[in-house]
């Protein structure tokens, strides 16, 4: 049982032995254990070096055990030691076995993923793994995880992991959506949305990124997603975010912090109500999403456009994007 801090088992079943007699002569050893006094003066004098028994003064020599909690302590700090040792030594090996399984077959460079399930488990993956960015891209529908249900994504944003996430407008149609996002900006995600959006995409640390693949549109059998790691495909996927990111309008929940340019722009619900209208949600559903009626919701963008001197919504998304009102706070120094 010992053999893995380098304790032999014949040396164990002299160590045991002496603790339950709490000291002892070779011959008495032997006796006991049925060994040759020569075999049990070896395994004395190993278990001496090693610091797990004293010799006890006398005529005769006669060891005592040392007390196991001492006695085992350096041995199990080392043994833990060259344990974490191996497993690093074993995790560098993997990854450059990985590495050269890669470029020698394409094939380990895409792993395809089948059934919800498991789907679901390696978006939880990518995301506990992650230490410093996810990017989304979040179409309307879903295949594995809905939006609300993503919880992994608060443990996430709260150990300083950044999200950047563009919601399809379709999606923020969707009902209670638009109050999903709000709380996931709430919690740190920056957020914005664009009239489409190309795939189904999350992407961690630049390292590996998850894509569902088709989808039956009878509903039979298994959706499939691909998980890609580091390469030319995964650097064209990054890029496709990053140019749509660039395009698409940042979304505000109410109560998030935006300074206005002079103190004379929009206040927080003002901003929320802008940033829903320019990502060309309707009426309707900012109505839903702000718990009033449409009428009041075209009474404020009204109000909003008298404000601003223009005449038309098109106009005051122009002079929204101007003023920068939408614009991510600037991150600090």
């Amino acid at each position: 049982m010992l053999d893995a801090i380098g304790v032999t088992g014949d040396e164990e079943r002299v160590y045991r032995l002496l603790v339950g007699m709490f000291d002892a002569g070779p011959r008495q050893v032997a006796e006991q254990l049925g060994l040759s006094a020569a075999e049990v003066s070896a395994i004395l004098r190993s278990l001496h070096a090693k610091g797990l028994v004293s010799l006890v003064a006398g005529d005769e020599p006669r060891y005592a055990p040392s007390p196991p909690d001492v006695a085992f302590g350096p041995l199990l700090m080392r043994g833990q030691e060259s344990l974490e040792w191996a497993r690093t030594a074993v995790s560098r090996m993997a990854e450059e076995y990985r590495g050269g399984a890669r470029r020698r077959d394409a094939t380990q460079l895409v792993e395809v993923i089948t059934g919800s399930a498991a789907i679901r488990q390696q978006l939880t993956n990518i995301q506990v793994g992650a230490r410093h960015e996810l990017l989304w891209f979040c179409r309307a529908g879903h295949i594995a995880m809905a939006s609300g249900e993503n919880a992994d994504e608060y443990d996430a944003l709260a150990r300083g992991v950044r999200y950047r996430v563009v919601y399809e407008r379709a999606m923020l149609e969707e009902p209670g959506m638009i109050e999903n996002v709000a709380h996931g900006i709430r919690h740190g995600e920056e957020a914005r949305s664009s009239t489409v959006v190309p795939v189904r995409l999350a992407i961690a640390d630049g390292t590996i990124a998850l894509c569902p693949l088709v989808q039956n549109l009878d509903g039979s059998g298994e959706p499939t997603a691909a998980l890609i790691r580091e390469s030319s495909l995964l650097a064209a996927l990054i890029a496709l975010f990053e140019s749509y990111w660039e395009r698409a309008w940042p979304l505000r929940a109410d109560g998030t912090p935006q300074d206005a340019a002079g103190g004379a722009g929009p206040d927080r619900d003002e901003l929320h109500l802008l940033s829903l209208l320019v990502a060309g949600v309707t009426d309707k559903a900012i109505a839903t999403r702000l718990a009033v009626s449409q009428r009041t919701v075209q009474r404020r963008i009204h109000d909003l456009m008298s404000r601003m001197n223009v005449q038309t919504r098109m106009q005051l998304a122009w002079e929204v994007s101007r003023q920068g009102w939408l614009d991510e706070p600037a991150a600090a120094g």
